[in-house]
């Protein structure tokens, strides 16, 4: 379906990412780096060539290794591999000798003599460091092997619950607009198209036809601060019926009579299949935006919402470090 302007196209989550199957859990990924480590010697390997080596051996074919995290910054499998090779330097088991580079040491000799199965964090809890690196209380005594092994990352672990937490937002989010009055209803989709860049200020870009007979069109917002094109909105607050094509086609006639070339349509509930059919093979630029979607650009910009509190996520300069 075409877009218009920056708005996403509908039915596209931002929260909800599956990882593909083929990516394998930064543990699976241990014993391979300390193989492919023990095979260099004493010489290092840097990430880059890690990643290569072990996309090949596992078989990842670029859509896998291109998969994003939820957050969008790393993909999946970099930080997959990011989060192994740390592992495994808090056990002893690889050390660093400069920036994105690593080699085996005499213990990751060692741990490789007896033959492992596999390397996780059950084996790698017999050392001191690394249980000091996992916990913040004083180290578990060394018989002590009762290690949870989660299959993710502690990044893609975090981006969970951050989902979960927007999941449960969301549904927040559609219950209070089942509740407002309609022409609320229309203010509000108005000022989270203002917060998405369209026109300049509420006052300035968007307007509310309140009268009857608006000719099925809810509100007129500038595409630009100039005003040299105008979006006509139609917001329609239901609460289980979805929208159907009779609804679509409506608008689509609406914005025929004003000349328009491009509407939003958004609604509380949902667009049945016949909806966005339609909405797909028309020549005009219709965006159809469902309850879900609605609630998920509120979030991602600021709209009826309000920050509770904020983590931020720091990893090491090692350009600092290395300063003269």
């Amino acid at each position: 379906m075409s877009g218009v302007g920056s708005i996403p196209a509908p039915g596209n989550s931002h929260h909800v990412i599956y990882a593909s199957l083929m990516i394998p859990a930064f543990q699976d990924l241990m014993l391979p780096i300390v193989v492919m480590c023990a095979t260099r010697g004493s010489e290092s390997i840097s990430n880059r060539e890690f990643m290569a080596t072990l996309a090949e051996q596992f078989s990842l074919t670029d859509a896998d290794r291109e998969e994003r995290l939820a957050s969008g910054k790393q993909s999946r499998f970099e930080n997959r591999v990011y989060w192994a090779l740390v592992h495994l330097r808090r056990a002893g088991l690889i050390e660093s000798t400069g920036r994105g580079l690593n080699r085996i040491s005499d213990r990751g000799h060692d741990v490789l003599r007896e033959s492992p199965d596999r390397i996780d964090l059950k084996l790698l809890s017999q050392f001191p460091e690394f249980r000091a690196f996992r916990s913040s209380k004083a180290a578990e005594p060394p018989e002590d092997n009762n290690v949870a092994e989660p299959p993710s990352s502690p990044q893609e672990r975090i981006d969970t619950a951050f989902g979960e937490l927007n999941a449960s937002l969301i549904t927040d989010i559609r219950g209070k607009l089942a509740t407002v009055d309609p022409f609320r209803f229309e203010r509000i989709v108005l000022d989270l198209l203002v917060a998405m860049g369209y026109g300049g200020s509420r006052d300035e870009a968007a307007a509310v036809t309140r009268k009857t007979g608006d000719e099925g069109i809810d509100g007129v917002i500038n595409e630009d601060r100039l005003g040299l094109d105008v979006i006509y909105v139609q917001a329609k607050k239901r609460s289980t019926t979805s929208i159907g094509r009779p609804d679509i086609q409506n608008f689509v006639g609406a914005l025929a009579g004003k000349k328009a070339s491009k509407g939003v349509f958004i609604t509380t509930s949902a667009f049945h299949d016949n909806a966005r059919e339609y909405a797909a093979g028309l020549h005009q630029k219709v965006i159809l935006i469902d309850g879900r979607r609605l609630a998920e650009l509120m979030i991602e910009h600021g709209i009826g919402v309000a920050e509770e509190h904020a983590y931020h996520v720091k990893k090491i300069d090692s350009d600092y470090f290395d300063e003269a």
